[in-house]
Parts: structure tokens; C-alpha cells; sequence
């Protein structure tokens, strides 16, 4: 399978996806934003992951690159291609299908517990994660479920966290980050405000056991989401 990454800064990468690919015997390209020019022909790749960023999907005046990502995501949806957005990519997939992008009631930085809706209960793809497991989040906006989706999964912070029409799957939450990364992530907590769902790095750095779980229900996912795609 070939897969694409859309990267919006370096510190949010693929993470633990890309050691599940190359263990799979899979092909991983990266597209830049901050640095990229030319865009890749959508016949070039099987799966899309739109990863997250600092930014917000609104500020098309501030990130020119924008409004040129969101018309190439427009295009492969209406390809019929396969795509995964996390937390800001999970935003940008959301907005292009009709999913109004807001501010969350709280910013939600740190292991939170999600719970898995009802009607996700039988998707094939996101019915391979935990019913209910703590994730790492970093995140200040969210959305609504876009129509026609499911709404997958649910924090105390933050109703929607995951959804799934037809190709294309969000995640507002990190299943991704490694330690490596989580510690690349910290650099810009001094930005970030305090609130009832924001850990300090100390508190969510020093839980190194939690990522191990979380990887093991990654790959579960991504193993999922694989045979799906087998089947189209």
C-alpha cells in the first residue's frame, strides 16, 4: 500500500503509523506544507493521513497553503480516496464534509479517557479500538459530525473525537505520538492555557506506560483499516 503523509510541521509526524507501515511492508511519502511546492497526483498514493499542526483551519490568510490543501482534499474526496485526519487534519476533513469547525468549550492537553459511541459499535474500523481507553490530546478546536458520519468516540472534554463517513476516518485525539514525539510537542506548552482538562508535561510526560497500550490499539486500527481498504 502506498501511503502519503500531509505534514503541517515537523513535530507532528507519523509517529508510530510510519513503524507500522514499514513493518507492514508499506510505502510512506511526506508532503510538506511549510515547505513543499508541488502537489502529488492523487493516483500516486492509496491512503491520505492529514496530521495535526498548531494552526487552525480558519486561518487561511496566515497560511496562504490553506485554501490550496483544502481544495486537494475536496478532490480526493470526491475520488473516492481513502483519508485519515488527526486533530487538525481530523478538523480539515470534517470542515470539507460539512462539519462546522469551533472552539471547544476547553482546551483538552494531556491522557483523557474516550468512550466509543453506540453506532461505531459495528464499523469495522473503529470497532477494533478499546470500547473505552486513554489517549493523549492537544487540542483547542473541534467540530461537528460532518452528515451522514458517525460519531466514533467521545472524551468528557470533547464530544466529538472521532468520526467515519465512508473513505474517510477523524481523530481528533493522538493515537500516533510516540514519546519522542509527545517531548518534540512540549516546546510550545508555554503557549497553551491553562484549564480543568490541561495537564502540565510533567504530568503527561511521566506516563511513559500509557503509550505502549496505545500503540497496540493503533495498530488494531490501522490493521483494521488495512483489510477495509483491501476490499474497495
Amino acid at each position: 500500500m502506498r501511503i502519503l503523509a500531509f505534514d503541517h510541521v515537523p513535530t507532528e509526524s507519523l509517529g508510530a503509523i510510519e513503524t507500522w507501515a514499514s513493518k507492514n511492508g508499506h510505502t510512506v511519502a511526506h508532503h510538506q506544507w511549510y515547505g513543499s511546492t508541488s502537489l502529488p497526483d492523487l493516483s500516486t498514493w492509496d491512503l491520505l493521513f492529514v496530521m495535526g499542526g498548531p494552526m487552525n483551519i480558519y486561518e487561511d490568510s496566515k497560511f496562504p497553503w490553506l485554501a490550496t490543501e483544502k481544495a486537494y482534499l475536496d478532490k480526493a474526496i470526491a475520488a473516492g480516496k481513502w483519508l485519515v485526519g488527526i486533530c487538525l487534519g481530523s478538523q480539515l476533513l470534517a470542515d470539507r464534509l460539512g462539519g462546522q469547525v469551533t472552539r471547544n468549550r476547553e482546551p483538552e492537553i494531556g491522557w483523557h479517557l474516550i468512550r466509543r459511541q453506540l453506532e461505531a459499535d459495528s464499523d469495522p474500523i473503529f470497532s477494533a479500538l478499546p470500547q473505552e481507553f486513554e489517549v493523549m490530546h492537544w487540542h483547542g478546536d473541534t467540530y461537528a459530525t460532518p452528515p451522514e458520519a458517525i460519531q466514533a468516540y467521545s472524551s468528557e472534554a470533547c464530544r466529538n473525537q472521532a468520526f467515519r463517513k465512508g473513505h474517510v476516518l477523524g481523530l481528533q485525539c493522538h493515537l500516533e505520538l510516540t514519546p519522542h514525539a509527545l517531548n518534540g510537542l512540549v516546546a510550545g506548552f508555554a503557549d497553551e492555557p491553562l484549564g480543568k482538562y490541561v495537564q502540565t508535561p510533567e504530568q503527561f510526560l511521566s506516563r511513559q506506560n500509557a503509550f505502549a497500550a496505545v500503540k497496540e490499539s493503533l495498530y488494531s486500527f490501522l490493521d483494521a483499516l488495512e483489510a477495509e481498504i483491501a476490499k474497495s
